[in-house]
């Protein structure tokens, strides 16, 4: 088919005639070929301007990469919006600026229509939106809280609930907004956002104002709801920017759609700052006013409430200006629970006298003997409850611990008293001094320990060191083992009960023997038992034996009873595996190692029937209002009844006859203990079923860790300063 157009003269009528091809021609449209410009000409010969250049492609690829995600999310309001934006589109060309201004030749020409002024109205508003939306769609709710905003400290206890000490460098305790009353909730939301449970987590005039006065006046302000302020304490830094309170703004909507209002609320009760280095609502009640935030009033409450504004300007006990503005502060706030309707009027007419809150927050005595009780609980603490030390670091816990105030007091000053004398007397021996003591009762309860003189110069713990021998304070455990496994004089031969009136040589210098004949040691000479003082009784039964700290029969009951036996009757009773000396005769006689807490805990066995429960330090565990799961201390019987009953009825023989004056006013059992070569005395007694265990001993640790001649820095048998501790700390002088 062939198309042909024939000239025509002007007053002739166009004519379209079409020819029909042959049939087997093919139809054919030819199209005229555009001229080539010379840009194109000049390109071709190295083909380069057939496609983008490579640099384009490089910067364009991460803008578009960047703005992908924005796109995704905005993709669902551009389907939406699409129908407006076609009918609006004829009057957006009406909008459509033409400037200067046609039809004015003065300087009107120059100045906007109001048609160009809406089209520039709506046109910021409309970036605006678009700014928020994309800034909304592409801020997230942070996955990783402001460790420092989380962070609280430990507080610990004493037996009788009473603080002790606390430990971490932020003073923060979170509590469950349902252990928070609602009067000292609504004096927060009064004088800081009232509005707080039906705005939508943010306050466009606040964020506004603030703005302004931070672009335009180089200043600060606030105006941020309490979601927002949240967000700033646990997700953002303290920063006052215009980005940081964007940024603020986002999250908070966003916070305030997934989380609920009183969880808001929670946490910003707990890591808001109150001054006096207290973070959240509960340190802030025990610093100003000295008890928990369960036991406030609406007027103590909102004197806290105020201090949000700024405890340096508010806090009432700095100035006497800062008074006049806590007062007023003060009054605004409950006047202002009363408008909202959360106190009636003649609730607020009782509150009429401002609450002064204390002079100065509580000061905790640490660095003497509480830290050492600290270390202990912290330690007992974090094994107990399988706390790792990271999570225990991060702070929280509420660690009631089993010290006796009382008891530990009195055992403080006991040695303090004592260490003090020896100044007097040897100021050389003094020096090189070291007491241990520890009160454990029959219950596995650490009541009381002295550790040392203070944590900050003397950092282990005297009470926890396994350092000197036990000797002589050992035989009550060899005792209970000849009772509990009898003895064996022959290898294979049966086992033969023992008593308390089992008799034994009781001579210094008797030849310890085997079933094989005496007993050699690795130099090749015969090993004998001694007395103190290398004296000598003749024959004596067990009790006697022990109740006159006689040794020598020990040393020959260990050989016959086992040390085997031995040392599984002193661990079992008490003492640690660790601790116990080599397997030798010697180990009768106290070559093992025990640390004043597990001497105790060993003769609280005995005082307890034979029933041994392991010493702890932590009887309560508590964080943000959970109970912590503890660990049961284990507790087993190691010996039978009646052989415990034998054991402490012969160490109160062993009382009676060394310390008359005392038996005469109390029932008590103990029993000293002297070592080899005069490096240690213990002494070590129960009393109304707490056992406490004394050691008194030299090393002068500038030169080494062997332990010195004490050189009467521990008296004597007569005058004995571990049993004048012992007998001041247990109440009997």
């Amino acid at each position: 088919m062939q198309l042909r157009v024939a000239s025509i003269r002007p007053d002739e009528t166009m004519q379209l005639k079409i020819v029909s091809p042959p049939s087997d021609e093919t139809m054919q449209l030819a199209l005229p070929t555009a001229p080539k410009s010379p840009r194109t000409e000049a390109a071709k010969p190295g083909r380069r301007a057939e496609r983008p250049t490579g640099r384009l492609a490089v910067v364009t690829t991460p803008v578009l990469a960047a703005l992908a995600p924005a796109g995704r999310a905005l993709a669902p309001v551009g389907r939406v919006l699409a129908p407006y934006a076609e009918k609006a589109a004829p009057y957006a060309r009406r909008l459509r600026p033409v400037y200067p201004r046609p039809g004015h030749d003065d300087w009107r020409r120059w100045i906007p229509s109001w048609r160009q002024w809406l089209a520039a109205f709506l046109g910021t508003v409309g970036l605006t939106g678009l700014f928020l939306t994309v800034a909304y769609a592409t801020t997230d709710v942070p996955t990783n809280l402001n460790s420092y905003a989380t962070q609280q400290d430990n507080v610990y206890f004493w037996s009788d609930g009473t603080p002790m000490a606390r430990t971490g460098w932020v003073r923060r305790q979170a509590m469950p907004l349902k252990d928070i009353p609602e009067g000292v909730r609504w004096a927060v939301l009064a004088a800081e956002n009232e509005s707080f449970y039906t705005d939508p987590g943010i306050s466009v005039k606040g964020i506004s104002r603030a703005v302004w006065r931070t672009v335009g006046e180089g200043d600060t302000e606030g105006g941020s709801t309490i979601t927002q302020q949240y967000v700033k304490n646990v997700y953002l830094t303290q920063n006052q920017t215009v980005s940081r309170k964007i940024t603020e703004a986002m999250i908070a909507l966003k916070l305030d759609n997934r989380m609920s209002k009183d969880k808001i609320l929670e946490g910003y009760l707990n890591t808001s700052w109150f001054g006096r280095g207290t973070y959240g609502i509960q340190r802030a009640s025990q610093a100003y006013y000295g008890k928990d935030v369960s036991k406030l009033n609406p007027s103590e409450a909102a004197m806290l409430a105020s201090l949000l504004k700024g405890a340096g300007l508010y806090d009432p006990t700095l100035s006497k200006a800062n008074h006049k503005r806590a007062v007023e502060r003060w009054t605004w706030i409950l006047d202002r629970m009363v408008k909202i309707g959360k106190l009636t009027p003649a609730e607020r007419a009782k509150y009429t006298t401002f609450p002064e809150p204390l002079k100065t927050a509580q000061v905790f005595d640490t660095g003497k003997q509480s830290d050492y009780l600290v270390e202990l609980a912290s330690q007992y603490a974090r094994k107990s409850a399988h706390i790792s030390d990271r999570q225990f670091d991060l702070g929280g816990y509420q660690i009631y611990t089993t010290f006796d105030r009382e008891r530990e007091t009195k055992l403080t000053d006991a040695v303090t008293k004592a260490r003090q004398e020896a100044a007097k007397k040897d100021p050389k021996g003094a020096k090189s001094a070291h007491y241990g003591a520890a009160s454990v009762a029959t219950d596995g309860r650490i009541v009381a320990v002295y550790g040392g003189p203070d944590h900050r110069k003397q950092g282990y713990n005297e009470s926890n060191a396994t350092t000197v021998p036990a000797g002589s304070a050992f035989t009550p455990f060899v005792y209970a083992a000849g009772l509990e496994h009898g003895v064996s004089k022959t290898r294979e031969g049966t086992r033969t009960p023992v008593g308390p009136d089992s008799v034994y040589d009781g001579d210094d210098g008797v030849p310890v023997t085997t079933p094989e004949g005496p007993y050699w040691d690795r130099s090749g000479r015969k090993v004998a038992a001694h007395n103190d003082g290398n004296k000598s009784y003749g024959p004596l039964t067990l009790r006697q034996a022990l109740a006159r700290s006689v040794d020598t029969p020990f040393m020959q009951l260990g050989m016959d009873t086992g040390l085997k036996q031995v040392t599984t009757t002193a661990t079992r009773s008490g003492l640690l595996a660790s601790s116990i000396g080599p397997q030798v005769p010697a180990l009768a006689l106290g070559n093992s190692t025990p640390s004043a807490i597990r001497m105790a805990s060993g003769y609280a066995t005995f005082a307890g029937s034979g029933v041994h429960t392991e010493p702890y330090s932590v009887r309560r565990i508590t964080r943000n209002g959970g109970t912590v799961t503890l660990t049961v201390p284990d507790r087993r019987r190691a010996v039978r009844p009646e052989v415990a009953e034998q054991v402490d009825e012969a160490l109160a023989d062993n009382f009676r006859l060394s310390h008359s004056t005392a038996a005469a006013t109390a029932a008590a059992s103990g029993k000293d203990g002297t070592t080899d070569k005069d490096t240690a005395r213990w002494y070590t007694g129960s009393l109304k079923s707490v056992s406490t265990a004394v050691v008194v001993y030299r090393i002068d640790l500038t030169e080494s860790l062997e332990p010195l001649p004490l050189e009467g820095v521990a008296g004597t048998t007569a005058d004995s300063v571990p049993f004048g501790i012992w007998s001041s700390a247990m109440g009997l002088d």
